[in-house]
């Protein structure tokens, strides 16, 4: 099963301009923006959301426009484009995974499934927590630290700068933690580990075990 079909729920929509080519299109998010307050304002929401998150999709847009990869899905781009057509192109992906997974009455147990994962790759659902927290504590400028599993399910941890995604190394997202400064700089200034653990307090596991469900 590809990328694609994976997470065909969260890929993001195009429609067709005037042009008539495919263009992505910004989602909305899944809850209201204050929804995830105190842990993540309305106000980081909202930026996050609307400026961020939508200027990556937008930028996409832009950049595809006369390019080969234009017409083509969202995971070809990531996997094959290079430069800022592949920074947006996963931004905008890695954007749509991040919302997706938080919620404001979040399941906080992973599946039997996943847990039984987890507790053979790390030891414990803490001790992943724990890993995830010093990674993204501990990597340096922007990017994103991932759960991701392979396709027998064996779950690992990486750290990515900028735009870096799983899926250019042949692995599945399952959980993102993003560490751009415009995720949490309004409401923790520069307390990012502070951040990541208020984090943990609105990630849905059911989003995160269904996505390990449909390896």
């Amino acid at each position: 099963m590809t990328a694609t079909a994976l997470f065909l729920s969260l890929s993001l929509m195009t429609q067709p301009d005037s042009a008539s080519a495919s263009r992505f299109v910004v989602r909305e998010l899944p809850y209201a923006y204050g929804a995830l307050a105190p842990y993540l304002s309305e106000e980081t929401m909202r930026f996050h959301h609307d400026k961020h998150y939508a200027g990556y999709v937008n930028k996409l847009n832009e950049l595809l426009l006369d390019s080969p990869f234009a017409g083509q899905p969202l995971e070809d781009i990531v996997l094959s484009a290079d430069g800022a057509l592949c920074n947006n192109a996963a931004q905008a992906w890695n954007h749509e995974l991040f919302f997706e997974q938080l919620s404001p009455q979040p399941v906080r147990e992973p599946s039997p499934e996943l847990r039984a994962a987890i507790e053979r790759d790390f030891g414990s659902l803490e001790a992943l927590q724990a890993q995830m927290n010093r990674a993204a504590a501990g990597l340096f400028g922007s990017g994103w630290v991932w759960l991701a599993s392979d396709r027998e399910g064996r779950l690992s941890i990486l750290s990515e700068p900028n735009a870096g995604n799983p899926v250019r190394r042949g692995l599945i997202p399952l959980l993102g933690i993003d560490v751009w400064e415009h995720a949490y700089y309004l409401d923790y200034r520069n307390r990012r580990a502070d951040a990541v653990a208020a984090l943990w307090n609105v990630i849905d596991w059911r989003c995160v075990s269904d996505r390990y469900a449909h390896l």
